[in-house]
């Protein structure tokens, strides 16, 4: 059953910090004085509303500490330009990292805020110049943009498409470079919708497919895929407020979650 709370107390994250990073993560803080394997990634990784996520679940099976290294809405920005983080996933045995979407990153046509990715600050002077008729203050977050920008012109959005692209491989490369240890890369994968309203901006993880996830094969030493097509919406056992009802139901509850940590078992 879900647990929806009337009132304002949502479920404690026990959210902590490591090293000098200023992002704040989910705990409780683990040790990291001897081997831990490290969790890279956005909300699923985080386990938004789920009491048990499937960083918990790998290490109560592995019987070593998992540092949940993740942010809600996150994107690959607010790891690679992380020094202090990025030492800490140097120092893992194991870095677990999620595939996220190539929408929450800064890149030629506009800038997002450093460790809340989703955030949107300003458009380029190229993207201004492309899309002359939009008013870009009225965006605050990427995806509210990128959806208006693709109903404004999809034949311009093409070009946007493939920057997003571009940067989302260099910046995952970067990052892979910085990491010594043993890397999972986490596929949660996910089918576009068949309702797009008004405009869609295609399948989950935005912007990826098989052939780009691929180009990082070299890098890592595993890429796992989940099929969580079917998962998000599943409020049985997750925990929320009134207020957080809407979002609990775009996120992914403890089924899923078990079904993750049984496909990283397989390799870990």
């Amino acid at each position: 059953m879900a647990y929806e709370r009337p009132d304002a107390s949502p479920l404690s994250y026990n959210q902590c910090r490591y090293g000098q990073s200023k992002l704040l993560f989910r705990g409780p803080r683990r040790s990291l004085k001897k081997e831990y394997i490290s969790f890279i990634g956005g909300s699923e990784t985080y386990g938004k509303f789920v009491e048990k996520p499937f960083v918990e679940i790998v290490e109560d099976a592995v019987g070593m500490p998992c540092a949940n290294f993740s942010a809600v809405n996150a994107g690959v920005d607010a790891f690679v330009h992380d020094p202090s983080l990025m030492g800490l996933c140097m120092k893992a045995g194991t870095t677990v990292i999620q595939v996220m979407g190539a929408q929450n990153m800064s890149n030629r046509y506009y800038v997002v805020h450093a460790r809340r990715n989703d955030r949107f600050l300003k458009a380029s002077a190229l993207l201004k110049s492309i899309y002359r008729e939009v008013d870009f203050s009225e965006f605050s977050f990427t995806r509210h943009m990128l959806t208006t920008l693709k109903a404004v012109s999809p034949q311009r959005f093409a070009a946007i498409e493939i920057e997003l692209r571009s940067a989302w491989v260099s910046r995952m490369e970067l990052m892979l470079r910085q990491i010594n240890g043993r890397c999972i890369l986490l596929w949660l994968r996910e089918p576009q919708p068949e309702v797009c309203v008004p405009v869609c901006l295609g399948q989950e993880p935005l912007f990826l497919d098989a052939t780009l996830v691929g180009r990082l094969a070299g890098l890592v030493d595993h890429i796992v895929e989940v099929d969580i097509a079917d998962e998000r919406g599943k409020l049985d056992g997750m925990i929320y407020n009134s207020m957080e009802a809407a979002a609990a139901r775009e996120m992914i509850g403890p089924s899923a979650h078990r079904k993750i940590a049984d496909k990283l078992l397989s390799v870990l």
